[in-house]
């Protein structure tokens, strides 16, 4: 990997190698809507994006987003918490999910004091292996510039290290 690369661009190469067309994926955290649309171009027509965010205004902004590149269609939205995703995702989704997709902190351009937190983070982060199907990948960036955001890194990293990796 090219280390010149931003961390969001190295994950956004990271997507581009393991998301197919016809592709279930989760945007666990919408904000302004730019993962969910890089996913939708990346499931296309024949695949589907489930896009969390707790604030109507960052479901709004996202749904605009996708409504002026064409892709509103692909993309359900649900202005729920990351933390309810398996409540949120149908049943019959579950174990078949291809990726999620996590930027942590808060909105661009919204209220700085609004973030994501923590323990909220530690629970979605640990549903998603009753959605990820078996290969399925996590994609999780953490911005630390704001009050607990380097203790939620902190923590979500903690949380990395008690993964083990399936070859």
């Amino acid at each position: 990997m090219n280390h010149h690369l931003s961390l969001t661009q190295q994950a956004r190469f990271f997507l581009h190698q393991h998301i197919m067309p016809g592709d279930i994926v989760v945007d666990a955290t919408a904000g302004n809507g730019h993962d969910s649309l890089l996913l939708a171009e990346l499931v296309g027509e024949q695949g589907r994006v489930i896009s969390f965010d707790n604030q109507p205004a960052a479901i709004e902004s996202a749904r605009d987003r996708l409504y002026q590149a064409g892709l509103d269609s692909v993309v359900s939205f649900l202005c729920v918490g990351h933390e309810r995703m398996t409540d949120n995702v149908p049943a019959e989704l579950h174990g078949k999910i291809k990726a999620m997709v996590f930027n942590l902190g808060y909105l661009p351009g919204g209220d700085k004091a609004h973030t994501t937190q923590q323990a909220s983070t530690l629970d979605a982060l640990q549903q998603a292996f009753g959605l990820l199907m078996p290969g399925g990948v996590l994609s999780i960036i953490a911005y630390t510039g704001h009050p607990g955001g380097r203790d939620e890194a902190k923590a979500v990293r903690q949380w990395a290290t008690t993964l083990t990796r399936a070859d």
